[in-house]
């Protein structure tokens, strides 16, 4: 499985999580009983399906190595999209966190990610 992983969170629940020391997730999250989380080849996509249009997010990148056994590697709800996909069942704790990056929103509705995502 991949070393790094990464999650999409609203600039407001980033800044929470700053404060806090751990980010808990989204309504979406809690919804589903987990954090989504996608690795550096299902990102662009995850945030095309999900956040087009979204413009206060921030990417964050973890080491999937530092959430354990919390970690689980499943099928996406409704096997719509290939692959395994990193689901957190717990907190994201900011010591597993190696980056949060601005997500600058394209006049396309896309988001705009770092060079180091393919």
């Amino acid at each position: 499985m991949e070393a790094l992983i990464y999650t999409m969170v609203r600039q407001e629940d980033w800044r929470a999580a700053e404060r806090a020391g751990y980010y808990a997730g989204s309504a979406d999250d809690a919804r589903d009983g987990f954090l989504h989380f996608s690795t550096a080849a299902q990102v662009r996509a995850s945030a095309a399906k999900h956040r087009a249009r979204v413009a206060d997010l921030w990417l964050v990148q973890a080491d999937a190595a530092a959430l354990g056994a919390a970690l689980r590697w499943e099928a996406a709800s409704g096997g719509s999209r290939p692959g395994l996909f990193p689901h957190l069942y717990g907190t994201l704790p900011l010591s597993a966190v190696l980056s949060a990056t601005r997500l600058p929103l394209r006049p396309d509705g896309l988001h705009e990610f770092p060079a180091n995502i393919p």
